[in-house]
Protein backbone atom coordinates (compact mmCIF):
# COMPACT_ATOMS: atom_id res chain seq x y z
CA UNK A 1 0.00 0.00 0.00
CA UNK A 2 1.23 3.65 -1.18
CA UNK A 3 1.33 5.88 1.95
CA UNK A 4 -0.90 9.00 1.49
CA UNK A 5 0.65 12.27 1.94
CA UNK A 6 -0.66 14.64 4.37
CA UNK A 7 -2.31 17.88 2.84
CA UNK A 8 0.27 20.57 2.73
CA UNK A 9 -0.44 23.05 5.35
CA UNK A 10 -1.09 26.75 3.95
CA UNK A 11 0.59 29.69 6.23
CA UNK A 12 -1.67 32.23 7.60
CA UNK A 13 -1.23 35.51 6.43
CA UNK A 14 0.20 37.57 9.26
CA UNK A 15 -1.86 40.61 8.56
CA UNK A 16 -5.82 40.37 8.29
CA UNK A 17 -8.99 43.11 8.18
CA UNK A 18 -9.19 42.25 12.01
CA UNK A 19 -5.87 42.95 12.98
CA UNK A 20 -5.53 46.10 10.58
CA UNK A 21 -9.14 47.01 12.60
CA UNK A 22 -7.58 46.99 15.99
CA UNK A 23 -4.18 48.30 14.76
CA UNK A 24 -6.56 51.33 13.55
CA UNK A 25 -8.48 51.42 17.14
CA UNK A 26 -5.02 51.27 19.05
CA UNK A 27 -3.46 54.22 16.88
CA UNK A 28 -6.87 56.44 17.52
CA UNK A 29 -6.62 55.77 21.28
CA UNK A 30 -3.05 55.89 21.87
CA UNK A 31 -2.55 59.32 19.79
CA UNK A 32 -6.14 60.94 20.82
CA UNK A 33 -7.04 59.89 24.12
CA UNK A 34 -3.74 59.68 25.79
CA UNK A 35 -2.14 63.28 27.21
CA UNK A 36 1.35 61.46 25.85
CA UNK A 37 0.14 61.13 22.24
CA UNK A 38 -1.62 64.51 22.26
CA UNK A 39 1.55 66.39 23.13
CA UNK A 40 3.91 64.37 21.27
CA UNK A 41 1.61 65.45 17.88
CA UNK A 42 0.81 68.99 18.91
CA UNK A 43 4.32 69.61 18.87
CA UNK A 44 4.51 68.72 15.63
CA UNK A 45 2.65 71.80 14.32
CA UNK A 46 4.41 74.86 13.96
CA UNK A 47 3.95 78.27 15.39
CA UNK A 48 3.17 81.26 13.49
CA UNK A 49 6.35 81.93 12.28
CA UNK A 50 7.29 78.28 10.76
CA UNK A 51 7.45 78.53 6.92
CA UNK A 52 5.93 76.82 4.96
CA UNK A 53 6.83 73.57 3.52
CA UNK A 54 8.74 72.34 0.25
CA UNK A 55 5.56 71.19 -1.44
CA UNK A 56 3.59 73.68 -0.20
CA UNK A 57 3.09 75.41 -3.63
CA UNK A 58 1.61 71.95 -5.10
CA UNK A 59 -0.55 71.59 -1.78
CA UNK A 60 -3.38 74.06 -3.68
CA UNK A 61 -2.96 76.06 -0.10
CA UNK A 62 -1.33 79.01 -1.85
CA UNK A 63 -3.34 81.53 -3.87
CA UNK A 64 -4.16 81.08 -6.81
CA UNK A 65 -2.26 77.52 -7.33
CA UNK A 66 -3.20 74.52 -8.30
CA UNK A 67 -3.07 71.17 -5.88
CA UNK A 68 -1.81 67.63 -6.84
CA UNK A 69 -4.76 65.71 -6.68
CA UNK A 70 -6.47 65.11 -3.92
CA UNK A 71 -5.34 67.75 -1.57
CA UNK A 72 -7.54 70.58 -1.22
CA UNK A 73 -10.52 70.78 -3.75
CA UNK A 74 -9.31 68.12 -6.08
CA UNK A 75 -10.62 65.18 -3.69
CA UNK A 76 -13.92 64.81 -4.69
CA UNK A 77 -13.05 64.80 -8.61
CA UNK A 78 -10.45 62.87 -8.23
CA UNK A 79 -12.42 60.27 -6.27
CA UNK A 80 -15.28 60.67 -8.91
CA UNK A 81 -12.50 60.33 -11.80
CA UNK A 82 -10.86 57.14 -10.28
CA UNK A 83 -14.05 55.38 -9.18
CA UNK A 84 -15.31 55.68 -12.83
CA UNK A 85 -12.02 54.31 -14.14
CA UNK A 86 -11.72 51.17 -11.81
CA UNK A 87 -15.39 50.75 -12.73
CA UNK A 88 -14.72 51.15 -16.94
CA UNK A 89 -11.64 48.56 -16.30
CA UNK A 90 -13.63 45.83 -14.46
CA UNK A 91 -16.28 46.26 -17.54
CA UNK A 92 -13.24 45.61 -20.14
CA UNK A 93 -12.36 42.97 -18.55
CA UNK A 94 -15.42 41.36 -17.59
CA UNK A 95 -14.32 40.71 -13.77
CA UNK A 96 -17.91 41.03 -12.16
CA UNK A 97 -16.62 39.79 -8.81
CA UNK A 98 -13.04 41.75 -8.29
CA UNK A 99 -15.20 44.89 -9.98
CA UNK A 100 -17.75 44.98 -7.24
CA UNK A 101 -14.77 43.92 -4.55
CA UNK A 102 -13.17 47.33 -5.85
CA UNK A 103 -15.53 48.94 -5.74
CA UNK A 104 -16.57 48.08 -2.08
CA UNK A 105 -13.48 48.65 -1.32
CA UNK A 106 -14.26 52.46 -2.35
CA UNK A 107 -16.82 52.60 -0.47
CA UNK A 108 -16.17 51.25 2.78
CA UNK A 109 -13.03 52.92 3.10
CA UNK A 110 -14.39 56.63 2.16
CA UNK A 111 -17.74 55.86 4.22
CA UNK A 112 -16.04 54.18 6.95
CA UNK A 113 -13.51 57.55 6.87
CA UNK A 114 -16.22 59.84 7.20
CA UNK A 115 -18.49 57.78 10.17
CA UNK A 116 -15.15 57.21 12.18
CA UNK A 117 -14.28 61.34 11.77
CA UNK A 118 -18.25 61.57 12.82
CA UNK A 119 -18.16 59.33 16.03
CA UNK A 120 -14.91 59.42 17.38
CA UNK A 121 -14.04 62.48 19.72
CA UNK A 122 -10.61 64.38 19.92
CA UNK A 123 -10.56 65.43 24.14
CA UNK A 124 -8.78 68.01 24.71
CA UNK A 125 -6.26 66.37 27.25
CA UNK A 126 -3.55 68.86 27.59
CA UNK A 127 -4.53 72.30 27.14
CA UNK A 128 -3.94 72.87 23.18
CA UNK A 129 -4.54 75.88 21.41
CA UNK A 130 -8.05 76.08 19.77
CA UNK A 131 -6.52 75.91 15.95
CA UNK A 132 -5.60 71.97 17.14
CA UNK A 133 -8.09 70.94 18.74
CA UNK A 134 -10.33 69.93 15.26
CA UNK A 135 -10.94 66.55 14.95
CA UNK A 136 -8.80 65.44 12.31
CA UNK A 137 -8.78 61.39 12.60
CA UNK A 138 -8.35 59.92 10.04
CA UNK A 139 -7.30 61.82 6.88
CA UNK A 140 -9.92 62.25 4.51
CA UNK A 141 -7.28 63.19 1.70
CA UNK A 142 -5.32 60.16 2.17
CA UNK A 143 -8.53 58.02 1.77
CA UNK A 144 -8.86 58.94 -2.03
CA UNK A 145 -4.84 57.47 -3.26
CA UNK A 146 -5.72 54.56 -0.30
CA UNK A 147 -8.83 52.98 -1.80
CA UNK A 148 -8.41 54.32 -5.17
CA UNK A 149 -4.95 52.11 -5.50
CA UNK A 150 -5.92 49.33 -3.83
CA UNK A 151 -9.05 49.25 -5.64
CA UNK A 152 -7.40 49.10 -8.99
CA UNK A 153 -5.10 46.19 -7.66
CA UNK A 154 -8.33 44.43 -7.77
CA UNK A 155 -9.22 44.94 -11.22
CA UNK A 156 -5.42 45.35 -13.09
CA UNK A 157 -4.88 42.73 -15.33
CA UNK A 158 -2.38 40.16 -13.89
CA UNK A 159 0.99 41.45 -16.01
CA UNK A 160 0.29 44.87 -14.79
CA UNK A 161 -0.76 44.47 -11.25
CA UNK A 162 2.54 44.91 -9.59
CA UNK A 163 3.43 48.37 -11.13
CA UNK A 164 -0.49 49.23 -10.59
CA UNK A 165 0.63 48.48 -6.86
CA UNK A 166 4.11 50.20 -6.88
CA UNK A 167 2.40 53.65 -8.43
CA UNK A 168 -0.21 53.45 -6.20
CA UNK A 169 2.12 53.13 -3.25
CA UNK A 170 4.06 55.91 -4.69
CA UNK A 171 1.10 58.00 -4.73
CA UNK A 172 -0.35 57.24 -1.52
CA UNK A 173 3.16 57.80 0.32
CA UNK A 174 3.67 61.63 -1.59
CA UNK A 175 0.14 62.23 -0.11
CA UNK A 176 0.55 61.45 3.57
CA UNK A 177 3.70 63.12 3.43
CA UNK A 178 2.21 66.57 1.89
CA UNK A 179 -0.58 66.75 4.24
CA UNK A 180 1.38 66.45 7.28
CA UNK A 181 4.53 68.80 6.16
CA UNK A 182 1.58 70.97 5.38
CA UNK A 183 -0.18 70.59 8.35
CA UNK A 184 -3.43 69.38 7.46
CA UNK A 185 -2.75 66.49 9.70
CA UNK A 186 -1.58 64.40 12.17
CA UNK A 187 1.00 61.40 11.59
CA UNK A 188 -2.18 59.11 13.37
CA UNK A 189 -4.20 60.70 10.68
CA UNK A 190 -2.64 59.38 8.19
CA UNK A 191 -1.77 55.84 9.49
CA UNK A 192 -5.32 55.55 10.83
CA UNK A 193 -6.65 55.82 7.31
CA UNK A 194 -4.14 53.60 5.83
CA UNK A 195 -4.95 51.48 8.33
CA UNK A 196 -8.96 51.75 7.45
CA UNK A 197 -8.23 51.02 3.85
CA UNK A 198 -6.00 47.72 4.20
CA UNK A 199 -9.06 46.11 6.31
CA UNK A 200 -11.30 47.03 3.95
CA UNK A 201 -9.06 45.41 0.96
CA UNK A 202 -8.12 42.36 3.32
CA UNK A 203 -11.73 41.87 3.86
CA UNK A 204 -12.56 42.16 0.24
CA UNK A 205 -10.15 39.54 -1.41
CA UNK A 206 -11.51 36.90 1.57
CA UNK A 207 -14.88 37.11 0.14
CA UNK A 208 -14.02 36.93 -3.50
CA UNK A 209 -14.98 33.38 -4.61
CA UNK A 210 -11.78 31.34 -5.29
CA UNK A 211 -10.12 31.07 -8.46
CA UNK A 212 -7.18 29.72 -10.70
CA UNK A 213 -4.14 31.89 -10.53
CA UNK A 214 -1.76 31.62 -12.75
CA UNK A 215 1.36 30.42 -11.98
CA UNK A 216 3.68 32.44 -14.32
CA UNK A 217 2.61 35.60 -13.69
CA UNK A 218 4.64 37.07 -10.70
CA UNK A 219 6.03 40.67 -10.44
CA UNK A 220 9.35 41.74 -11.34
CA UNK A 221 12.20 40.44 -8.88
CA UNK A 222 13.91 43.79 -8.71
CA UNK A 223 10.39 45.96 -8.23
CA UNK A 224 9.65 45.42 -4.30
CA UNK A 225 13.16 47.34 -3.96
CA UNK A 226 12.60 49.43 -6.16
CA UNK A 227 8.82 50.46 -5.28
CA UNK A 228 10.13 50.62 -1.47
CA UNK A 229 13.27 53.16 -2.85
CA UNK A 230 10.89 55.54 -4.67
CA UNK A 231 8.58 55.24 -2.12
CA UNK A 232 11.19 56.68 0.85
CA UNK A 233 11.98 59.17 -1.42
CA UNK A 234 8.98 60.69 -1.95
CA UNK A 235 8.80 60.47 1.64
CA UNK A 236 11.23 62.47 2.26
CA UNK A 237 10.66 64.83 -0.78
CA UNK A 238 7.15 65.23 -0.03
CA UNK A 239 7.82 66.12 3.73
CA UNK A 240 10.54 67.93 3.95
CA UNK A 241 10.52 71.03 5.82
CA UNK A 242 13.25 73.56 5.60
CA UNK A 243 12.95 74.69 9.07
CA UNK A 244 12.65 71.63 10.97
CA UNK A 245 14.69 68.34 10.41
CA UNK A 246 12.64 66.39 13.00
CA UNK A 247 9.51 67.22 11.58
CA UNK A 248 10.86 66.23 7.99
CA UNK A 249 12.06 62.98 9.21
CA UNK A 250 8.96 62.21 11.30
CA UNK A 251 6.41 63.17 8.62
CA UNK A 252 8.55 61.04 5.95
CA UNK A 253 8.55 57.69 8.55
CA UNK A 254 4.88 58.56 8.72
CA UNK A 255 4.12 58.12 4.91
CA UNK A 256 6.67 55.56 4.37
CA UNK A 257 4.83 53.55 7.49
CA UNK A 258 1.70 53.71 5.14
CA UNK A 259 3.67 52.88 2.29
CA UNK A 260 4.96 49.83 3.76
CA UNK A 261 1.15 48.63 4.91
CA UNK A 262 0.30 49.21 1.16
CA UNK A 263 3.00 47.10 -0.01
CA UNK A 264 2.14 44.08 2.47
CA UNK A 265 -1.11 44.22 1.95
CA UNK A 266 -1.46 43.61 -1.63
CA UNK A 267 1.62 40.90 -1.74
CA UNK A 268 1.66 39.03 1.34
CA UNK A 269 -0.02 35.02 0.36
CA UNK A 270 -3.68 34.30 1.10
CA UNK A 271 -4.91 30.49 1.34
CA UNK A 272 -6.69 29.42 -1.88
CA UNK A 273 -8.23 26.95 -3.83
CA UNK A 274 -6.96 25.54 -7.39
CA UNK A 275 -9.83 23.80 -9.20
CA UNK A 276 -9.76 20.53 -9.54
CA UNK A 277 -8.28 19.68 -6.37
CA UNK A 278 -9.89 18.60 -2.90
CA UNK A 279 -11.76 21.01 -0.58
CA UNK A 280 -9.85 19.77 2.06
CA UNK A 281 -6.17 20.29 1.27
CA UNK A 282 -5.57 23.76 0.13
CA UNK A 283 -3.06 25.13 -1.34
CA UNK A 284 -0.96 28.25 -0.95
CA UNK A 285 -1.20 31.02 -3.37
CA UNK A 286 -0.33 34.44 -4.06
CA UNK A 287 -2.17 37.30 -3.69
CA UNK A 288 -4.26 38.71 -6.69
CA UNK A 289 -1.08 42.02 -6.88
CA UNK A 290 1.34 39.13 -7.28
CA UNK A 291 -0.37 37.27 -10.56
Amino acid sequence: MTQQKAPARTRRPWMSATRCLLAFVAVYLLAVWTPFGQRAENALFGGEGARPAWIYGWSGSAYGSSAMPPLEHTALPTLAVGTALVAAVALARRRWWPGGAALGVIAATVGGKEIARAVLPRPDLVGARESLLETSFPSGHVAVPAALALAAVLVASPRVRPYVTAAGMLWLTVTAAAVLATYHHRPSDVLGTTLLACACHLLATRLLPPAEVPADARPPRRLPAVALTLSAAGALVAGARADSLTESLVYATAAFLCATLFWFTTTQPLPHRTPGTDHTSPTPARHPAQT
